[in-house]
């Protein structure tokens, strides 16, 4: 293995200090072709140095990518751009997300391209109608006007193979000023069950609404203030069902992306005492009948299995699991 020794990272005010323009709106406003110009003239690094400290780090990229990249000719959009783009903010030296952030949804490609027209936040579950007259209670007004940057769920599968507890860490970011909740819907396969909200972080429940008859719940993760564009937020939260009565959750977990993710982790650990037989990742992408992407899992040392999607929706992301027999 081998190290490279990189620019440390500096604070987005230490970098503005250094007098290479206002690379701190950069990074807060956008567009991202300007800011990459103005971190990498602040880094006072040539792009073939940039080059060469990413192929350290196992990234190839070529310096024609870099200059399109910063011109705006192109953008990172797949999976690989997108990954070598979280090498290069370290490179660079500038905070964590703080490029990849600016860029907006990918752009629709070729003649099988999906319409570019936002689905409605109901559109990808099945029970369609229930989950619209829920958030009709509730203030979705939000939801548009947030970026998704990152987000991180942890599922913890009791012995008896029911979901004890679902751990939510996000990062979003205002695209225009005035977002101040986030929406939240969830629903379980088993009758009469539903979690608390509970362990939250940077954010507080405002409104809570049920329907009991399909076990669906909506509810508001109300921001401490409202964000101004640009402005990111690391929210958390935990969804803990009641000793006794963990759902089995059909042996699969899913999130629903209305709209893009840049980065999602998905975890499920599982009691030692009952472990599966298989695990599965799988995607559905926004439009598809069948899952597609399907990729086999291996239990890690701790009975826990984990995926990452990168640049993924809008569309369904989840992970099954088999019991012995």
């Amino acid at each position: 293995m081998t190290n490279a020794a990189g620019r440390p990272n500096l604070s987005v005010d230490e970098l503005d200090s250094t007098g290479h323009g206002s690379l701190a709106q950069l990074l807060t406003t956008g567009p991202f072709p300007e800011a990459l110009r103005a971190a990498i003239k602040a880094s006072r690094l040539s792009l073939d140095r940039i080059q060469h400290r990413l192929a350290l780090r196992g990234v190839t990229i070529s310096v024609a990518t870099l200059s399109y990249w910063q011109s705006g000719r192109r953008r990172p959009e797949r999976p690989e751009s997108l990954e070598a783009l979280r090498h290069l903010e370290t490179v660079l030296g500038v905070p964590q997300a703080g490029l990849s952030a600016l860029l907006g949804p990918p752009r629709p490609r070729g003649r099988r391209s999906r319409p570019t027209t936002m689905m409605p936040i109901d559109a990808l579950w099945e029970r369609r109608e229930r989950v619209a007259n829920l958030l009709t209670q509730v203030d979705t007004s939000s939801d548009v006007k947030l970026g998704r940057i990152s987000q991180h769920d942890r599922i913890e599968i009791a012995a008896d193979g029911g979901q004890r507890s679902v751990w939510v860490r996000q990062i979003l970011r205002a695209e225009q000023d005035g977002p101040d909740r986030w929406a939240l819907v969830f629903e379980t396969e088993q009758a009469d069950v539903l979690p608390q909200v509970v362990n939250l972080r940077n954010c507080h429940l405002g409104r809570v609404v049920e329907d009991t008859e399909v076990n669906i719940m909506a509810a508001e993760m109300m921001f401490d203030r409202p964000l101004a564009r640009g402005e990111t937020i690391i929210m958390e939260y935990q969804l803990l069902f009641a000793e006794g009565h963990y759902p089995a959750g059909n042996n699969s977990f899913t999130r629903k992306f209305r709209l893009p993710v840049r980065e999602y982790v998905i975890e499920v650990r599982f009691d030692q005492s009952n472990l599966p037989a298989r695990c599965q990742q799988f995607s559905l992408p926004a439009g598809d009948d069948t899952p597609s992407r399907r990729r086999n899992l291996a239990l890690d040392n701790a009975g826990g299995v984990h995926a990452v999607a990168l640049g993924f929706g809008p569309g369904v992301f989840g992970i099954r699991w088999e019991w012995p027999k």
